[in-house]
Protein backbone atom coordinates (compact mmCIF):
# COMPACT_ATOMS: atom_id res chain seq x y z
CA UNK A 1 0.00 0.00 0.00
CA UNK A 2 1.25 3.66 -0.57
CA UNK A 3 2.55 6.19 2.34
CA UNK A 4 0.03 9.60 2.31
CA UNK A 5 2.02 12.23 2.75
CA UNK A 6 0.95 15.95 2.39
CA UNK A 7 0.52 17.39 -1.28
CA UNK A 8 3.86 18.52 -2.63
CA UNK A 9 6.39 17.90 -0.37
CA UNK A 10 9.67 17.12 -2.36
CA UNK A 11 10.03 13.99 -0.78
CA UNK A 12 7.21 12.70 -3.25
CA UNK A 13 9.47 12.98 -6.50
CA UNK A 14 12.25 11.66 -5.03
CA UNK A 15 10.42 8.66 -4.36
CA UNK A 16 9.01 8.30 -7.44
CA UNK A 17 12.30 7.95 -8.94
CA UNK A 18 12.96 4.87 -6.76
CA UNK A 19 9.64 3.52 -7.96
CA UNK A 20 8.20 4.22 -4.49
CA UNK A 21 4.51 4.42 -4.21
CA UNK A 22 3.61 7.46 -2.79
CA UNK A 23 0.06 9.12 -2.06
CA UNK A 24 -0.73 12.89 -2.59
CA UNK A 25 -3.40 14.03 0.04
CA UNK A 26 -5.97 14.58 -2.79
CA UNK A 27 -6.15 11.04 -3.89
CA UNK A 28 -6.02 9.35 -0.68
CA UNK A 29 -8.96 11.15 0.14
CA UNK A 30 -11.11 9.14 -2.99
CA UNK A 31 -10.61 6.08 -0.59
CA UNK A 32 -12.37 4.92 1.67
CA UNK A 33 -9.95 3.11 4.67
CA UNK A 34 -8.75 4.07 7.86
CA UNK A 35 -4.97 4.30 7.04
CA UNK A 36 -2.50 4.55 10.33
CA UNK A 37 -1.86 7.78 11.13
CA UNK A 38 2.15 8.63 12.00
CA UNK A 39 3.52 11.49 13.27
CA UNK A 40 7.19 12.56 13.00
CA UNK A 41 8.40 15.14 15.57
CA UNK A 42 11.90 16.24 12.59
CA UNK A 43 14.16 18.07 14.88
CA UNK A 44 17.30 17.28 12.35
CA UNK A 45 18.61 20.08 10.27
CA UNK A 46 18.51 18.84 6.96
CA UNK A 47 14.70 18.37 6.77
CA UNK A 48 13.96 17.58 3.26
CA UNK A 49 16.68 14.75 3.49
CA UNK A 50 15.08 13.41 6.86
CA UNK A 51 11.34 13.36 5.43
CA UNK A 52 12.60 11.17 2.70
CA UNK A 53 14.46 8.45 4.93
CA UNK A 54 11.76 7.90 7.18
CA UNK A 55 8.87 8.28 3.92
CA UNK A 56 10.84 5.71 2.35
CA UNK A 57 10.91 2.81 5.68
CA UNK A 58 7.42 3.85 5.98
CA UNK A 59 6.23 3.12 2.45
CA UNK A 60 7.40 -0.07 2.17
CA UNK A 61 4.90 -2.29 4.18
CA UNK A 62 0.87 -3.36 3.25
CA UNK A 63 -0.40 -0.87 5.34
CA UNK A 64 -1.49 2.36 4.08
CA UNK A 65 0.28 4.86 6.22
CA UNK A 66 -0.63 8.39 6.87
CA UNK A 67 2.18 10.80 7.46
CA UNK A 68 2.34 13.86 9.71
CA UNK A 69 5.25 16.50 10.32
CA UNK A 70 5.66 17.94 13.55
CA UNK A 71 7.64 21.22 14.01
CA UNK A 72 8.37 22.82 17.83
CA UNK A 73 6.35 26.05 19.09
CA UNK A 74 9.54 27.22 20.72
CA UNK A 75 12.30 26.95 18.12
CA UNK A 76 13.18 27.97 14.45
CA UNK A 77 15.11 25.76 12.52
CA UNK A 78 18.07 28.04 10.38
CA UNK A 79 18.26 25.73 7.62
CA UNK A 80 14.68 25.08 6.77
CA UNK A 81 12.93 27.72 5.01
CA UNK A 82 9.71 29.31 6.68
CA UNK A 83 7.88 28.51 3.58
CA UNK A 84 8.31 24.87 3.90
CA UNK A 85 7.80 24.68 7.15
CA UNK A 86 4.55 26.84 7.05
CA UNK A 87 3.25 24.14 4.13
CA UNK A 88 4.17 20.57 5.56
CA UNK A 89 4.59 21.10 9.22
CA UNK A 90 2.77 21.43 11.93
CA UNK A 91 3.27 23.04 15.67
CA UNK A 92 3.12 20.71 18.31
CA UNK A 93 -0.21 23.43 19.95
CA UNK A 94 -2.19 22.27 16.95
CA UNK A 95 -1.78 18.34 17.07
CA UNK A 96 -2.15 18.49 21.62
CA UNK A 97 -5.82 17.55 20.86
CA UNK A 98 -5.51 14.47 18.41
CA UNK A 99 -4.31 11.18 18.93
CA UNK A 100 -2.17 9.09 16.96
CA UNK A 101 -0.75 5.03 16.32
CA UNK A 102 2.46 5.78 16.05
CA UNK A 103 4.88 8.78 16.47
CA UNK A 104 8.54 8.73 15.38
CA UNK A 105 11.11 11.72 17.04
CA UNK A 106 14.20 12.44 15.30
CA UNK A 107 17.84 13.14 16.79
CA UNK A 108 18.88 16.40 16.83
CA UNK A 109 22.17 18.34 16.78
CA UNK A 110 22.39 19.25 20.28
CA UNK A 111 24.08 15.83 21.84
CA UNK A 112 26.90 18.17 23.58
CA UNK A 113 24.22 20.13 25.29
CA UNK A 114 23.24 19.16 28.78
CA UNK A 115 19.17 18.24 28.44
CA UNK A 116 18.20 21.13 30.61
CA UNK A 117 20.26 23.86 28.32
CA UNK A 118 18.59 22.47 25.27
CA UNK A 119 16.57 25.87 24.35
CA UNK A 120 13.39 23.79 23.61
CA UNK A 121 13.92 21.05 26.06
CA UNK A 122 10.81 21.87 28.42
CA UNK A 123 8.75 21.41 25.37
CA UNK A 124 10.45 18.02 24.50
CA UNK A 125 9.31 17.18 27.88
CA UNK A 126 6.01 18.08 26.99
CA UNK A 127 5.82 16.27 24.06
CA UNK A 128 7.02 12.98 25.98
CA UNK A 129 4.47 13.25 28.55
CA UNK A 130 1.46 13.65 25.72
CA UNK A 131 2.71 10.86 23.40
CA UNK A 132 2.17 8.27 26.88
CA UNK A 133 -1.06 9.49 26.22
CA UNK A 134 -1.98 10.27 22.77
CA UNK A 135 0.23 7.63 20.66
CA UNK A 136 -0.35 3.81 20.34
CA UNK A 137 3.42 3.30 20.05
CA UNK A 138 6.68 5.93 19.67
CA UNK A 139 10.38 5.42 18.45
CA UNK A 140 12.96 8.64 19.85
CA UNK A 141 15.62 7.72 17.66
CA UNK A 142 19.22 8.64 19.01
CA UNK A 143 19.32 11.96 20.83
CA UNK A 144 15.37 11.83 21.19
CA UNK A 145 16.04 8.27 22.93
CA UNK A 146 18.78 9.85 25.13
CA UNK A 147 16.40 12.43 26.42
CA UNK A 148 13.39 10.33 26.63
CA UNK A 149 15.06 8.10 28.52
CA UNK A 150 16.34 11.11 31.05
CA UNK A 151 13.11 12.25 31.23
CA UNK A 152 11.06 9.36 32.13
CA UNK A 153 13.88 7.69 33.94
CA UNK A 154 16.48 10.03 34.71
CA UNK A 155 19.20 7.86 33.15
CA UNK A 156 22.13 10.39 31.92
CA UNK A 157 24.18 10.02 28.82
CA UNK A 158 27.88 9.40 29.07
CA UNK A 159 30.70 11.23 26.81
CA UNK A 160 32.37 8.46 24.77
CA UNK A 161 36.57 9.30 23.93
CA UNK A 162 35.61 9.22 20.31
CA UNK A 163 32.73 9.99 18.33
CA UNK A 164 31.00 6.26 17.55
CA UNK A 165 31.31 6.91 14.16
CA UNK A 166 30.46 4.32 11.17
CA UNK A 167 28.25 0.70 10.55
CA UNK A 168 28.54 -1.68 13.79
CA UNK A 169 27.42 -5.43 14.16
CA UNK A 170 24.50 -5.84 16.36
CA UNK A 171 22.85 -9.38 18.02
CA UNK A 172 19.23 -8.90 19.34
CA UNK A 173 19.16 -9.45 23.11
CA UNK A 174 16.06 -10.59 23.31
CA UNK A 175 15.58 -12.45 19.65
CA UNK A 176 12.12 -14.22 20.76
CA UNK A 177 10.60 -10.08 20.17
CA UNK A 178 8.36 -9.31 17.18
CA UNK A 179 10.53 -6.18 16.35
CA UNK A 180 13.18 -8.95 15.43
CA UNK A 181 10.86 -11.42 12.95
CA UNK A 182 12.60 -12.44 10.18
CA UNK A 183 16.19 -10.63 10.96
CA UNK A 184 19.84 -12.69 10.74
CA UNK A 185 21.30 -13.57 13.68
CA UNK A 186 23.55 -10.18 12.99
CA UNK A 187 22.40 -7.24 11.55
CA UNK A 188 24.16 -3.71 10.74
CA UNK A 189 23.32 -0.42 11.99
CA UNK A 190 24.74 2.89 10.98
CA UNK A 191 25.67 5.27 14.04
CA UNK A 192 27.13 8.89 14.64
CA UNK A 193 27.00 9.84 17.68
CA UNK A 194 29.28 11.53 21.21
CA UNK A 195 27.98 9.96 24.11
CA UNK A 196 25.99 6.47 24.74
CA UNK A 197 23.89 5.15 27.56
CA UNK A 198 25.38 2.52 30.46
CA UNK A 199 23.84 -0.57 30.33
CA UNK A 200 23.88 -1.04 33.90
CA UNK A 201 21.79 2.32 34.57
CA UNK A 202 19.48 0.73 32.27
CA UNK A 203 18.98 -2.76 33.99
CA UNK A 204 18.40 -0.79 37.62
CA UNK A 205 14.33 -0.20 35.81
CA UNK A 206 12.36 -3.37 35.76
CA UNK A 207 10.11 -2.17 32.84
CA UNK A 208 12.88 -1.42 30.40
CA UNK A 209 14.27 -4.12 28.24
CA UNK A 210 16.91 -4.16 26.21
CA UNK A 211 16.57 -5.46 22.66
CA UNK A 212 19.47 -5.72 20.57
CA UNK A 213 23.55 -4.43 21.61
CA UNK A 214 27.32 -4.06 19.83
CA UNK A 215 30.42 -4.87 20.90
CA UNK A 216 31.59 -1.77 19.41
CA UNK A 217 28.29 0.42 19.71
CA UNK A 218 26.91 -0.69 23.16
CA UNK A 219 23.23 -0.80 23.85
CA UNK A 220 21.61 0.21 20.43
CA UNK A 221 17.85 -0.85 20.65
CA UNK A 222 15.58 -0.61 24.07
CA UNK A 223 12.16 -0.87 24.56
CA UNK A 224 9.95 0.01 27.70
CA UNK A 225 5.77 -0.17 28.54
CA UNK A 226 5.61 -3.59 26.65
CA UNK A 227 6.39 -1.57 23.11
CA UNK A 228 4.75 1.54 24.04
CA UNK A 229 8.00 3.18 23.34
CA UNK A 230 11.36 1.95 21.74
CA UNK A 231 14.76 4.11 22.10
CA UNK A 232 17.09 3.71 19.10
CA UNK A 233 20.46 4.76 19.68
CA UNK A 234 21.84 4.37 15.97
CA UNK A 235 20.24 5.60 12.66
CA UNK A 236 18.56 2.58 10.68
CA UNK A 237 17.04 5.03 8.67
CA UNK A 238 20.26 7.31 7.18
CA UNK A 239 20.50 6.58 3.65
CA UNK A 240 23.43 5.35 1.62
CA UNK A 241 25.29 8.70 1.41
CA UNK A 242 24.53 10.15 5.32
CA UNK A 243 27.45 9.18 6.97
CA UNK A 244 30.17 10.48 3.34
CA UNK A 245 27.88 13.50 3.15
CA UNK A 246 28.98 14.14 7.24
CA UNK A 247 32.29 12.90 7.12
CA UNK A 248 32.79 15.37 4.35
CA UNK A 249 31.16 18.14 6.01
CA UNK A 250 32.93 18.27 9.21
CA UNK A 251 36.33 18.00 7.48
CA UNK A 252 35.59 21.16 5.25
CA UNK A 253 34.60 22.68 8.67
CA UNK A 254 38.34 21.55 9.73
CA UNK A 255 36.57 18.99 12.29
CA UNK A 256 38.91 16.45 14.00
CA UNK A 257 36.82 13.43 12.52
CA UNK A 258 37.96 9.69 11.38
CA UNK A 259 36.92 8.14 8.93
CA UNK A 260 33.51 6.20 9.60
CA UNK A 261 33.73 2.67 10.37
CA UNK A 262 33.14 -0.11 7.93
CA UNK A 263 31.20 1.85 5.79
CA UNK A 264 33.43 2.48 2.79
CA UNK A 265 34.18 -0.71 0.46
CA UNK A 266 37.77 -1.16 1.61
CA UNK A 267 37.69 1.08 3.72
CA UNK A 268 38.38 3.61 0.68
CA UNK A 269 36.71 7.00 1.05
CA UNK A 270 36.99 7.48 -2.75
CA UNK A 271 34.95 4.15 -2.94
CA UNK A 272 31.14 3.89 -3.07
CA UNK A 273 29.84 2.80 0.70
CA UNK A 274 28.69 -0.68 1.29
CA UNK A 275 25.26 -0.35 2.03
CA UNK A 276 24.27 -3.50 4.57
CA UNK A 277 21.84 -2.08 6.85
CA UNK A 278 18.61 -1.20 4.81
CA UNK A 279 17.42 -4.94 4.85
CA UNK A 280 17.57 -4.83 8.42
CA UNK A 281 15.78 -0.97 8.41
CA UNK A 282 13.17 -2.35 6.37
CA UNK A 283 12.12 -5.08 8.27
CA UNK A 284 12.40 -3.04 11.67
CA UNK A 285 9.95 -0.22 10.70
CA UNK A 286 7.52 -2.88 9.05
CA UNK A 287 7.65 -4.93 12.51
CA UNK A 288 6.95 -2.01 14.66
CA UNK A 289 4.26 -0.60 12.67
CA UNK A 290 2.84 -4.13 12.12
CA UNK A 291 3.29 -5.93 15.72
CA UNK A 292 3.28 -2.79 17.89
CA UNK A 293 1.47 -0.28 16.18
CA UNK A 294 -1.27 -1.71 13.79
CA UNK A 295 -1.70 -4.77 15.98
CA UNK A 296 -2.31 -2.46 19.59
CA UNK A 297 -4.21 0.74 18.26
CA UNK A 298 -8.01 1.04 18.79
CA UNK A 299 -10.10 1.24 15.55
CA UNK A 300 -11.05 4.53 17.23
CA UNK A 301 -7.95 6.75 17.82
CA UNK A 302 -9.34 8.65 20.41
CA UNK A 303 -9.51 5.23 22.70
CA UNK A 304 -5.62 5.14 22.83
CA UNK A 305 -5.99 7.66 25.56
CA UNK A 306 -7.43 4.38 27.83
CA UNK A 307 -4.67 1.90 26.82
CA UNK A 308 -2.42 2.53 29.67
CA UNK A 309 0.30 1.03 30.32
CA UNK A 310 0.81 -3.10 29.01
CA UNK A 311 1.51 -5.24 31.89
CA UNK A 312 4.76 -7.66 32.05
CA UNK A 313 6.38 -5.95 29.26
CA UNK A 314 9.25 -8.14 29.22
CA UNK A 315 6.67 -10.75 28.03
CA UNK A 316 4.70 -9.23 25.64
CA UNK A 317 7.59 -7.86 24.02
CA UNK A 318 9.44 -11.21 23.60
CA UNK A 319 6.08 -13.32 22.75
CA UNK A 320 3.26 -11.37 21.09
Amino acid sequence: MPVKIPDNLPAIELLKEENIFVMSDLRASTQDIRPLRVLILNLMPLKISTETDFVRLLSNNPLQVEVEFLRLDTHTPKNTSEEHLELFYKGFSEVTENCYDGLIVTGAPVELLPFEAVSYWTEMQLIFDWAKTHVTSTLYICWAAQAALHHFYGIEKLPLDHKLFGVFKHTATENRSPLFRGFDDEFYIPHSRHTTISRDALLMHGDISILSESDEAGVAIVASRGGREFYLTGHSEYNPLTLHEEYVRDLEKGSEIDMPKNYYRDNNPESQPLVRWSGHANLLFNNWLNYFVYQETPYNLQDVKHLGSLNEPNEVIAAK
